[in-house]
């Protein structure tokens, strides 16, 4: 279609890639509120769940663990579970956005905004 326009094909190439790239972003940043992962702590005792994009959406405490003597110990354990699920939300959102970069022929260890 392009043929013979030299540099101005090559833009316009250009152009419809950078598009494609903004709506497939877009159509992530989307699904990344629906995705979920699990992070765990006090091997399952505790268990929180976020979005890909690291908002927590539940917490689960298994309630053998609430001794009052164990209150420190349960504080930890749910720190420790937040911080694992928000970690595998990162995790997943890079995976995400390296599946993108990847069709889009970018390179893979490019960082895109997020």
């Amino acid at each position: 279609m392009f043929k013979g326009l030299g540099s101005m094909g090559d833009m316009a190439k250009m152009m419809k890639a950078a598009q494609e790239m903004k709506t497939r972003m877009e159509n992530l940043q989307e699904e990344m509120h629906r995705m979920t992962v699990t992070g765990e702590s006090g091997a399952g005792l505790v268990k929180a769940t976020c979005t890909a994009k690291g908002e927590l959406k539940t917490l689960d405490i298994d309630p053998s663990i609430f001794a009052p003597t164990e209150k420190e110990v349960v504080e930890d354990l749910i720190l420790a579970a937040i911080k694992d699920a928000q970690q595998k939300a990162s995790d997943k959102a890079q995976e995400e956005m390296s599946k993108i970069t990847q069709e889009l022929g970018l390179p893979a260890d490019m960082k895109l905004p997020f």
